[in-house]
């Protein structure tokens, strides 16, 4: 079992998590943040502490979200280990509840996810 990081911390990337993981299983992106399903060790400390409510149990998410399994697995392997807890981005409040936000994932700074 591993969690997930899902839709809704695009454009929020809130830090929380990062906070409390005990074994530094975050990467991060430009506008989002994912977990590494090999790294991560189920401890279920980051789940609560996400103030978008963007990270699942694998087994629990969402039927609209499943394709995040495979994109917090292949962004974790790009993407740098994150280990400190950074202010969100400017505009998190305002994008924080939006659905729909995959269009908007960055892989880079101006490119975007279009797998």
């Amino acid at each position: 079992m591993t969690f997930v990081v899902t839709d809704n911390c695009i454009q929020c990337k809130y830090m929380d998590c990062v906070a409390v993981c005990p074994v530094d299983c975050f990467h991060e992106g430009p506008n989002f943040l994912v977990i590494d399903p090999v790294a991560c060790i189920d401890c279920t400390l980051c789940e609560p502490e996400c103030p978008a409510s963007a990270i699942f149990k694998d087994g629990d998410l969402p039927d609209e979200h499943q394709e995040y399994l495979a994109i917090n697995a292949r962004l974790a392997q790009e993407w740098p280990v994150v280990t400190e807890k950074k202010p969100p981005l400017p505009d998190a409040d305002q994008w924080d509840g939006r659905a729909h936000k995959r269009a908007l994932l960055l892989v880079e700074d101006s490119v975007r996810w279009t797998k």
